[in-house]
């Protein structure tokens, strides 16, 4: 509608929300469809968490909160990054935030002007480039493939700097591919920006516990780029709270107070009573995060397994996140007789209305040969799920 900015105009829907309102609407209609969309853990909140949600509530925490959050929530977010990470922050380096997609909006909006150059590396989560438009930046897209584990390589970013860039984002753990960063990759990528001292690292490590490959490594180990790199998390995913809408960023203290002014505009700060549970998760020792961990592991075999059965499709080992992102290239231009899957949306599509399952094109995460699966749901879903794709991609001739 011509009454609408333009800033809105060249935003692009999420691809997730979009498929996952098709999904539902298909289950309002009785169709029982396996949801393979959605990148959020199907397990409850820990009772503990909710138990300290209700207590807040009869303690009468429902006035505004501070802007940047809570100052016992920050301190214990300070010593999750020291425990944890071995970072060190101050607690006025911490921004609480309505959830880590939040955090990343302020962390983005903050550094990046009309024109500058943000290096964001492809396969990437649906949200990043469209943040950037918003900013007024350029996306340099770096696309990864199967033979490096979809990591971004140290000669990429060294061949995609250029006088303009601003900033680059990382995922790792990734979605939508679960790949993982070690500690030498990570370095060999800290050296190569360290020598452009205009470049902020935006790093989302909100998968950070669901991660396989061992101890998760943060960017911002560094010394070279510390002082220039924003780290993103929450509770959302290691909890199971995406409904509280927690994240949070450590950064250097003139970017946090940036971060810190921005949200003082647009939110103010986040639920008080959110926040009160996530001081809770934070502060009290469980197995929760770990069993939950264990789980998703579990299923990523089951889903491997069920994917390794269907000829032609190419994908990597994940070793973080929730996600497998398989290469399903081979199948277009073939057809059941009814439908021709020309491309990764056609052959979503195809999946949702003849088998019922629900994935995601790969053309919002920037890489159009590929789907994603999501297997944050029951095992049993699964192996349905894997029955009904293996049997939707043989009728495809």
């Amino acid at each position: 509608m011509e009454l609408l900015s333009k800033r809105l105009a060249g935003l692009s829907e999420s691809q997730t929300m979009a498929m996952n309102q098709k999904t539902q609407d298909l289950q309002a209609q009785g169709v029982d469809v396996v949801n393979l969309s959605v990148g959020e853990p199907d397990f409850f909140t820990p009772d503990h968490v909710k138990a300290a949600a209700k207590e807040a509530v009869d303690k009468n925490f429902s006035f505004y909160s501070p802007g940047d959050g809570y100052a016992d929530l920050r301190k214990a977010v300070v010593a999750k990054f020291k425990n944890e990470n071995g970072l060190e922050y101050t607690p006025q380096q911490v921004i609480v935030s309505n959830g880590a997609k939040h955090s990343l909006a302020n962390a983005v909006m903050s550094v990046v002007d009309e024109g500058d150059e943000v290096i964001v590396p492809a396969p990437y989560w649906v949200t990043y480039v469209e943040l950037v438009k918003l900013a007024g930046g350029v996306n340099v897209v770096l696309r990864t493939t199967l033979a490096t584990d979809y990591k971004v390589t140290p000669a990429q970013m060294e061949a995609a700097i250029t006088p303009k860039t601003k900033a680059f984002l990382l995922c790792s753990p990734s979605n939508p591919t679960g790949s993982v960063y070690s500690k030498a990759e990570l370095e060999a990528i800290a050296n190569v920006i360290a020598k452009h001292p205009r470049i902020i690292i935006i790093a989302d490590e909100i998968y950070e516990h669901i991660n396989f490959a061992g101890k998760h490594e943060s960017i911002a180990q560094f010394d070279t780029v510390k002082d220039r790199t924003v780290v993103i998390n929450g509770v959302s995913k290691c909890y199971a709270m995406t409904g509280y809408r927690i994240g949070y960023l450590a950064a250097p203290l003139w970017l946090a107070k940036a971060c810190s002014k921005l949200q003082s505009q647009f939110t103010s700060g986040p639920s008080s009573i959110a926040q009160r549970a996530a001081l809770k998760a934070l502060t009290t020792e469980s197995s929760f995060t770990e069993d939950m961990k264990e789980v998703f592991k579990r299923r990523r075999n089951l889903v491997l397994q069920g994917l390794s059965e269907i000829p032609e499709l190419k994908f990597n080992v994940p070793q973080g996140a929730f996600y497998v992102f398989p290469d399903v290239s081979a199948y277009f231009g073939k057809s059941d007789g009814e439908t021709v899957v020309r491309n990764s949306a056609d052959l979503s599509l195809y999946l949702l209305s003849k088998g019922y399952v629900a994935t995601v094109s790969g053309d919002g995460f920037g890489e159009p040969n590929c789907i994603r699966i999501s297997y944050a749901t029951a095992d049993e879903k699964l192996s349905k799920a894997m029955a009904s794709m293996k049997a939707a991609f043989a009728k495809l001739k």
